[in-house]
């Protein structure tokens, strides 16, 4: 596995997948599949934005920018859709446009060891 440090650096579905997470800011996804370590938008995820009422809800600076470095968050999400290969991500839970949190399914043969 080749270390991704920089936005420029992902393949167009995983640039695809940071856009969307911080598009949401604060809520989650759900349902969101994974092939060859790919995240795939069709079928779409569910998307779920959680809005402040008593304040202003403002976008990640980051939103705008063409590249920049990844978080620690993102870096290892991609860790994890490299190690997933095919599969399905049922949440990913986003606070301030990065994901602190993922519910991964694995095979069973996986999870007994």
């Amino acid at each position: 596995m080749t270390q991704v440090t920089r936005f420029s650096q992902l393949s167009a579905p995983r640039q695809v997948l940071v856009r969307l997470l911080q598009s949401v800011h604060f809520g989650y996804v759900e349902g969101l599949e994974v092939r060859g370590g790919e995240p795939m938008f069709s079928p779409a995820p569910a998307v779920f934005a959680e809005v402040k009422l008593d304040a202003p809800s403002e976008p990640w600076p980051g939103t705008f920018f063409a590249d920049f470095e990844l978080r620690t968050e993102l870096t290892r999400l991609i860790e994890q859709l490299d190690l997933l290969g095919d599969g399905s991500i049922d949440r990913i839970d986003v606070q301030y446009g990065v994901p602190l949190r993922a519910v991964i399914e694995r095979p069973f043969a996986v999870v007994r060891r």
